[in-house]
Formats: structure tokens, C-alpha cells, sequence
């Protein structure tokens, strides 16, 4: 997701945002030479083919959900209703960037939802029940590694970051210090390594997320405990999304941020233990 313009009243601009869909392309590259928020969130991009001359390229369920979580983005921007450019659409704190994006993704699996876009590409038929519920199973597969390998980044980006300059050890003590900042919060596992190791883990020291790799799981906790709202009230209820929209999605940064998930949840602190039951934990 991105933008050619942002909304503004001052300006009086309308925003103007948009989607790249380039699946099929990106497929064709390898994870090295994509840079983007989903493979950062444990999405490796699909290494199949592109399809043959003439015939359509279908999307994987990693596809589906990317999709949904930059259409995310893309309300994010495009309902903003601000006074100032620098205020609007997604210049919010990094993890209110990525929540209603990640929010997003809970509609792809929305019976209603699915059975509206899961359909056989040739005939038009629905995905059929048992394969619908063996696959929308099969996605927490391996929930617990992925947790661990993630808190294991985590503690490691947040570790480089508490250090004092002469702290700072040699590349040649980087693989020890790594081992004993990981064994100090009960991490160190060689079963469950961290998702990166310092010399090719690009947000420890650059692209905006120093120090902030963490936000992309307390990002999910806000998500979730959104998403478990629109649950309730009804996901697919017009009320339910205008709401959002009023409360959240509207107002950029032109407000305590916590206070705009209170104003919509009800609820005066994130419930975390939501998290580890989407995940099947």
C-alpha cells in the first residue's frame, strides 16, 4: 500500500491510495530481494512458478491474507478525515500502523467472506466443506515455533539497544553475545532459534523498527482484541465497520492512540491472553 496523496483538510486534499498486486512477479523473485512488512510477520513469499502462458495465476492462502492486510492499509488512508497531512492516514505510531491491517486479515477467514472468494476457478464452485475446514485448520500449524522464534528476534533487537556504547562487543563477539542475551530471558533454544541472527537482520539498526521489532506482536494483541469485537457485534454488521471508521480508522494521529482502541473495545488495556487463543496457544 501506498499513497499519491494525502488527506488533508487544510489542503483540502482527498487521498488518493493504492494496492500493488504484483503476485505473480513476486513470486518469481527471491525472499532476499523482497523487502516488505508481511515477510517480517513470518510470511515467506510462495516460490511456486509463474503460471504458464494463458492460464491464470492463483493465489496461495499467504497471498489471500497479504492482500487483505494491505487492503488494511489502504482504509487506513483512504478513510482518513484529518486536519493536517502529518497527522493523517497511517502516520500513526508503528504498531497502530500495522493493526488495522492485520486486522484486515481476520475477514479472509469470515465464512461469509471465504465462500465468497474461495471458489474453483474453472467451474465457479465453492471450495468444498471438509477441504474449507481442514485448510482454515492448518493455519496455526506450527503457531508455537513461530511465537518463539518471533520473542526470540524480539529480545534480541531489544537487547542490542539496551547496551552502553562501550558495551558493544566485536562482530567476533556478536554469536556469544546473541547466546547469552537469549539465555538471559529463557529463550536459548537450538530448536527454536530466532528468526534472524544479527548479521542479516535488517530491522535491528535500520529501516524504522530499531528497538521496535516488538510492536509487531503487540500490533496483533490490539488487532485481535478488534478483531474479537467485531466478533461479537457482528463482523459483516455496516455499524460495526463505522464505528471502527469514527473511532480509529478516521482519525490518524490526532489522538492518544490507546485511547482510540479504548474508545472503540471498550475495554481500558489490551487482553493479551487473546492472542495466544487466535494462535491456537
Amino acid at each position: 500500500m501506498d499513497g499519491f496523496q494525502k488527506q488533508s483538510r487544510q489542503r483540502q486534499t482527498k487521498p488518493i491510495i493504492f494496492n500493488v498486486c504484483n503476485f505473480a512477479s513476486m513470486r518469481a523473485q527471491s525472499d532476499a530481494s523482497i523487502s516488505s512488512v508481511e515477510q517480517e510477520q513470518n510470511r515467506p513469499e510462495a516460490n511456486s512458478a509463474k503460471a504458464p502462458d494463458g492460464q491464470p495465476s492463483l493465489l496461495t492462502w499467504d497471498e489471500v491474507t497479504t492482500m487483505f492486510h494491505e487492503f488494511g492499509h489502504a482504509l487506513h488512508g483512504l478513510l482518513s478525515n484529518c486536519q493536517y497531512t502529518s497527522l493523517s492516514g497511517t502516520s500513526v505510531a508503528r504498531d497502530f500502523v500495522e493493526m488495522p491491517s492485520q486486522f484486515n486479515e481476520s475477514f479472509a477467514s469470515i465464512p461469509e467472506v471465504f465462500d465468497h472468494y474461495a471458489l474453483h476457478y474453472q467451474t465457479g464452485e465453492p471450495m468444498p466443506a471438509d477441504l474449507k475446514e481442514r485448510m482454515l485448520k492448518s493455519i496455526n500449524f506450527h503457531s508455537a515455533y513461530a511465537m518463539g522464534e518471533n520473542l526470540a528476534a524480539t529480545c534480541l533487537d531489544m537487547a542490542w539497544h539496551m547496551l552502553a556504547p562501550d558495551q558493544v562487543p566485536t562482530a567476533e563477539q556478536a554469536a556469544a553475545f546473541e547466546s547469552e542475551a537469549l539465555r538471559q530471558v529463557g529463550l536459548l533454544d537450538a530448536q527454536i532459534p530466532p528468526r534472524y541472527s544479527t548479521s542479516y537482520f535488517n530491522h535491528v539498526f535500520g529501516g524504522g523498527y530499531a528497538a521496535g521489532y516488538y510492536s509487531y506482536l503487540w500490533t496483533e494483541v490490539l488487532a485481535v482484541n478488534i478483531a474479537n469485537v467485531f466478533a461479537e457485534r457482528g463482523a459483516l454488521k455496516p455499524e460495526t465497520g463505522q464505528d471502527l471508521r469514527q473511532k480509529i480508522l478516521s482519525r490518524g494521529n490526532t489522538g492518544d492512540l490507546m485511547q482510540m482502541f479504548t474508545d472503540f473495545t471498550g475495554m481500558q488495556q489490551p487482553d493479551a491472553s487473546a492472542l495466544l487463543k487466535a494462535r491456537g496457544l
